[in-house]
């Protein structure tokens, strides 16, 4: 459990006696065992209309210790057997990318809908077929896109909307410095596999950003991109400056390195700073995920909302997974729903290609 607040874990042990009670609706397999899925088993926890019946992951003691912590009844090493003897309703995947495609495609043939990670896949042509293939066998394919989700991107959205700005962004720009890509052991203690993949900063990290800005500002028509690698013990590139042309004239950029440190007491709460300037002034969030108004010849003032600080960056994936789950037992379409967020793979595409030819690419 991540969280800067030191009464978090009490928090959650208080609510978690108090919750209220709801009939199951929804039976979940949740895939995979490792660093981020405790996020996932904690939060399907607090949504009692939805019930995890089984973990299926190949080690069979981290799927044990994974049970008896959140108090899940079954544990299975093959995903076949779980869908088999479970029959879920949702499917959960929560492994790395390259197992994505093979597990939502096993899981949608047994008639169950499917929620994945990111990144969708390491193909985009894969990540078609998985959408595809959905469609086929009538199933929903849900990705679990958690950052448009953290509370200072759903205040900031309800601000835009409100007119804080005017009626033109200008530029948003954002900074990213996680501070924990530069050791010659980096990401071993946490998510090793980081340290194998050919693309990993706007493959891993920067697809977030993509859909946020998509989420604030809205479609990207041109990306201009220049990565770089600075930890040498890493196969992929960790430092990078990419610029987005939006449809309609605002302009964004996204400067990010794992490598340098910033000042915050938690670099993985915001995982970075934030700023948008439009024709009434500017909005800038910090590393607490404080939002703060500077409108024009006018000082700057703190906006009043309280965001989360339980849990994982905001509590977004409990938010997340709440309105995934709103989604499907109300047969409402999602805000992260497969086929609407390829166009996020196309644009993660175009970056690398941009960067590749060193030259401005149209989306």
């Amino acid at each position: 459990m991540e969280s800067t607040n030191p009464d978090a874990e009490k928090q959650y042990r208080i609510y978690m006696g108090k919750r209220p009670q709801f009939e199951v609706r929804m039976r979940i397999v949740c895939v995979g065992a490792g660093y981020f899925a405790q996020y996932h088993l904690e939060a399907w926890t607090r949504l009692p209309e939805a019930k995890v019946t089984a973990i299926c992951e190949p080690d069979r003691v981290k799927a044990e210790q994974a049970c008896r912590k959140f108090n899940i009844p079954k544990a299975y090493t093959r995903l076949d057997d779980a869908l088999a003897k479970e029959k879920p309703d949702i499917v959960d995947i929560i492994t790395p990318p390259e197992t994505h495609y093979a597990l939502c495609i096993q899981a949608m043939n047994q008639g169950a809908h499917v929620i994945c990670q990111k990144p969708v896949s390491p193909d985009l042509k894969e990540a078609i077929e998985m959408v595809q293939w959905a469609e086929r066998t009538k199933v929903r394919f849900l990705v679990h896109e958690n950052f448009r989700f953290q509370p200072w991107y759903r205040k900031t959205r309800q601000l835009l909307d409100e007119g804080v700005l005017g009626k033109r962004v200008h530029t948003l720009e954002f900074r990213l410095r996680t501070g924990d890509g530069w050791a010659p052991d980096a990401y071993l203690s946490r998510q090793p596999y980081f340290r194998k993949m050919p693309r990993l900063l706007v493959y891993e990290t920067g697809i977030h950003f993509i859909d946020t800005f998509r989420f604030l500002l809205g479609e990207v028509e041109e990306v201009y991109a220049r990565l770089r690698k600075l930890n040498p013990a890493i196969a992929g590139e960790d430092c990078g400056i990419v610029t987005f042309q939006f449809g309609n004239g605002s302009q964004g950029v996204w400067d990010a390195n794992r490598f340098n440190e910033s000042n915050a007491a938690n670099p993985r709460y915001t995982f970075g700073e934030m700023w948008l300037e439009g024709e009434k002034g500017r909005l800038r969030m910090d590393h607490d995920g404080q939002l703060w108004l500077k409108l024009l010849a006018n000082p700057e003032i703190q906006i009043e909302y309280n965001p989360s600080k339980l849990h994982f960056s905001g509590d977004c994936v409990y938010a997340t997974q709440q309105h995934l789950l709103d989604c499907l037992l109300n047969n409402q379409p999602s805000e992260t729903e497969g086929k609407a967020y390829l166009r996020n793979l196309i644009i993660q595409e175009a970056i690398y290609l941009s960067a590749k030819e060193n030259k401005p690419v149209s989306v």
